[in-house]
């Protein structure tokens, strides 16, 4: 008897193993002709990605390149009032352009577009270093024999900047223009594109113009891709996740060799869902880091330049990691908005500021304080009643709000938005654009949302036009105190920058508020730009 249940059990031994081995048979092959073709497409979308950062570069350099040529052509060559409106004129109409200028032999402005002339004493001409604090990284031929030279500058607080020279064919003297070395990177990926770790653009001599994201360790788990410009040189490099959290389902696949019917299917739909908390998922990672208030507000002052007084700030966000590092929004707000979290987050932030600095604020009426609002929320009507349930019962007053949407998000719904906007006008609240002048629909945007506050880098006409139009304007990123007196002599009055302070944590930003604006002591001036604007 023994024997015989001992051969009957080898026997199915052999039958189970047998069945499943066959039965598996096709979803190993399934799964070997799967991996294959994720691998297929991830590396065909890589290399898409860094043939689209070379052609985006190739785009912005013509722009330029095209706008100094028409200079050249009517004979900008000098730093009179007639060609300083022409080069104005370039700066306004080519969108990439932050500057003309007229450059010396030494490769130093002797004046831009803005009408700011750079006087020599002080300068280190030999070493690349301007008045404005600019040191030239890299320089070399755009094209050979094209006549265009490339140089990279460092700027300030990090900042990079490509500039292109060429000869006026009169004199010593070159023109110039610059763009931001941004421009030469993705500044967002739509819900369809994977997630970009890691891409660098670099001249022909290997400088770099630009990277962002931080370059992957393993690099057997990235695709990586290598685009050159045949006409200029330069090289894009992007790597991009392989996906393991494809690779994890596909593993988990492996297991319905062992079980049958039902339980693989239970097996494949646990697959699918599994991916959305692995750790090495973003947005889970977003989730997690929401969930457990890792975002905080910083807040960037924003001065009154012609008092010194102080007028408000702008709520940044950073995120705030367990071990206390802070991330800058670049690397994390393009995947909140593509994945949907932008809005909980944004709301989740002025929460926090009025708990934080909702008493300091509210006590001083005139005091303003801006939210970064992306255009997709002003297509959204509950949105009215979100603003309002956030600050009913908060010491701020909604008078005191002002939701920025930055130029550069496309609206899709034009006569939505501005219902959406009109209601929020009319509890109160202020409407600004961001970053005027560089986005989807430039200077229409003033005209078709009816817009109480332009916030922007300024340039002369863009001033006239807000001020024709009654609007109020706050220049950013002003660095140093001539700009401030230019600002003044075209009739800004409100600005901020790093000239003034950087973003600044909640506690330092409420110091600054009660430094300034004393409870019941007409409002305070900014120490050292009171000074400055006595001197003036």
């Amino acid at each position: 008897m023994g024997l015989r249940v001992r051969a009957f059990t080898r026997q199915h031994i052999v039958a189970i193993a047998v069945g499943v081995l066959v039965a598996s048979a096709p979803l190993v092959a399934f799964n070997f002709w799967l991996s294959g073709v994720i691998d297929r497409q991830g590396q065909a979308e890589t290399d898409s990605a860094a043939r689209r950062m070379v052609a985006l570069g190739e785009s912005r350099v013509g722009e330029v390149t095209r706008a100094l040529d028409d200079l050249v052509q009517r004979r900008v060559i000098t730093c009179d009032a007639v060609n300083t409106e022409a080069m104005q004129t370039a700066a306004l109409v080519t969108a990439p352009i932050k500057e003309v200028a007229i450059v010396g032999p030494a490769g130093v402005n002797l004046c831009s577009h803005l009408n700011i002339a750079f006087v020599a004493a002080g300068a280190d001409r030999s070493a690349g270093l301007d008045p404005v604090q600019r040191r030239v990284a890299s320089s070399g031929p755009l094209e050979p024999g094209g006549g265009y030279s490339l140089d990279v500058l460092n700027i300030a607080y990090g900042s990079q900047m490509v500039r292109l020279r060429r000869g006026t064919g009169e004199g010593l003297n070159e023109i110039a223009a610059a763009m931001p070395a941004t421009l030469f990177l993705p500044q967002a990926t739509s819900s369809s594109d994977r997630f970009y770790a890691y891409v660098r653009i670099e001249t022909r001599d290997g400088a770099v113009i630009g990277e962002s994201g931080e370059r992957p360790k393993n690099v057997a788990d990235v695709f990586a891709a290598v685009s050159q410009s045949a006409k200029y040189g330069f090289t894009a490099s992007v790597m991009t996740h392989r996906g393991r959290a494809i690779a994890g389902s596909l593993d988990l696949k492996w297991l319905g060799l062992f079980v049958t019917g039902i339980v693989v299917v239970i097996l494949i739909a646990f697959a699918l869902m599994v991916p959305t908390h692995l750790p090495n998922n973003p947005v889970a990672e977003l989730e997690r880091a929401l969930k457990a208030g890792e975002f905080v507000p910083y807040y960037q002052p924003i001065v009154d330049i012609q008092s010194g007084k102080l007028r408000g700030a702008e709520v940044l966000v950073r995120w705030r990691k367990p071990d206390g590092t802070l991330v800058l929004p670049g690397s994390f707000i393009p995947l909140a908005e593509s994945s949907g979290l932008i809005r909980a987050m944004t709301f989740d932030l002025m929460r926090r500021v009025c708990v934080e600095a909702g008493a300091a604020i509210g006590q001083r009426p005139a005091l303003k304080v801006s939210f970064n609002f992306t255009g997709m929320l002003f297509s959204d009507e509950t949105i009215i009643k979100d603003v309002r349930n956030t600050f009913a019962a908060t010491p701020i007053k909604l008078s005191q709000v002002v939701l920025e949407v930055t130029e550069r998000d496309p609206i899709e719904n034009f006569t939505l938005t501005r219902q959406v906007i009109a209601a929020l006008q009319g509890m109160g609240v202020r409407i600004a654009i961001d970053d005027v002048g560089t986005g989807h629909s430039g200077l229409s945007y003033m005209l078709k949302l009816g817009i109480d506050r332009n916030s922007t880098t300024i340039v002369e006409t863009l001033v006239d036009l807000a001020h024709n139009m009654r609007m109020d304007v706050v220049a950013e990123g002003v660095e140093n105190f001539e700009q401030v007196m230019h600002l003044r002599n075209l009739g800004v009055r409100s600005a901020q920058g790093y000239v003034f302070a950087p973003p600044l944590p909640g506690s330092s930003f409420l110091q600054l508020v009660e430094a300034m604006d004393t409870l019941g002591v007409e409002g305070g001036a900014y120490p050292a730009l009171a000074d400055k604007i006595a001197a003036a």
